[in-house]
């Protein structure tokens, strides 16, 4: 059971990060008011790593910030891994 509302939790959070990067990167072009780097961060590795590392690669977005690299895989390795217990424990 909590192995699919993890996996559910971060499917959600994977589109929501997406998405953001995808309007950020948007918003870049128009020349509009950004998506604070923080929150683009936030997303990404509280939940959302596997959608943020998408929408670098998707977008070209953020690929010359080496510390958005360096989250999304940080992100990744503890979702993994948190994944993996629930998997294991439930």
């Amino acid at each position: 059971m909590y192995s699919k509302v993890y996996i559910l939790f971060l499917l959600v959070m994977s589109l929501i990060a997406l998405a953001l990067y995808g309007l950020d990167k948007r918003k870049a072009k128009k020349g509009a008011y950004r998506i604070k780097e923080s929150v683009l961060l936030s997303f990404s590795f509280f939940g959302g790593a596997i959608g943020g590392s998408l929408g670098m690669l998707l977008f070209h977005h953020k690929t010359k910030h080496w510390y958005f690299g360096f989250v999304n895989f940080l992100g990744i390795l503890w979702q993994i891994a948190l994944g993996v217990l629930l998997f294991v424990k439930f």
